[in-house]
């Protein structure tokens, strides 16, 4: 089925989920109502309900329906979840995204790298250091290596915008899975000479190796946030046993 249609449908559902068109805890109309609403077949609705479901906003309920369960984020967060680039992030939470260059180098894994990030030890990397403000105010300090020789062609400039922007539409790279871990670790000292911290000593950490659709490790990241701007959000799924 063509993605740009099923896309098209996806997006103005969850509109009218974020802006209460449809209401939280309500129905969505019907299958056969979204069908000739969009004018398209009901595999291509049911697809586009699917990323719905996976995202958290609509729980399906056999032979009832389809029901709004999603609820917006009252606090003023920055909120994070899914393989989304910050700026994907920054708009999708209506923030103002900026990001500052730092560092930008070319360098060889040696063990300690190896170990840390999880490249072969001698792959060749893109050393990137970013801060990223949002609404003006840098919230954010990412240590990024990305593998050179996936990535050729990386500079400065795109790091500055959208390094997966650049991986999707130049390269043509599918960004499949991600590993993630969060933690809560000391401030630094280049995170107290970056950040606006406030009062805070500690910031959240989320720690990001990423995989292309052939399995093979392309980035390793971690991003730091001041506590009181990070929220993760996450869809679980109970099993059954």
């Amino acid at each position: 089925m063509p993605k740009a249609k099923y896309d098209m449908i996806y997006h103005d559902l969850k509109q009218k989920i974020e802006d209460e068109t449809y209401p939280y805890q309500e129905l969505l109309p019907s299958e056969h109502i979204l069908v000739k609403t969009y004018g398209c077949s009901r595999n291509t609705v049911r697809r586009a309900l699917a990323e719905l479901t996976s995202d958290g906003y609509v729980q399906p309920m056999h032979g009832k329906g389809v029901r709004n369960i999603f609820q917006p984020v009252e606090q003023a967060a920055f909120t994070v979840g899914g393989i989304e680039s910050f700026q994907e992030s920054a708009l999708r939470n209506n923030k103002v995204p900026f990001t500052r260059i730092l560092q930008f180098s070319e360098l060889s894994a040696d063990k300690k790298i190896a170990k840390k990030t999880g490249f072969a030890f001698g792959t060749p990397l893109y050393y990137i250091q970013r801060l990223r403000y949002l609404d003006g105010i840098p919230l954010i300090l990412d240590h990024n290596y990305f593998n050179a020789e996936q990535i050729k062609g990386l500079t400065p400039e795109i790091a500055r915008h959208s390094v997966y922007a650049y991986l999707e539409n130049e390269l043509g790279m599918t960004i499949a899975t991600s590993k993630r871990t969060m933690t809560v670790e000391h401030m630094t000292q280049v995170d107290e000479t970056y950040l606006d911290l406030k009062d805070y000593n500690c910031l959240a950490v989320i720690t990001n190796q990423t995989y292309d659709d052939n399995g093979i490790q392309f980035e390793y990241t971690q991003s730091r946030h001041r506590p009181d701007y990070f929220q993760f959000q996450d869809v679980a799924a109970r099993k059954k046993k």
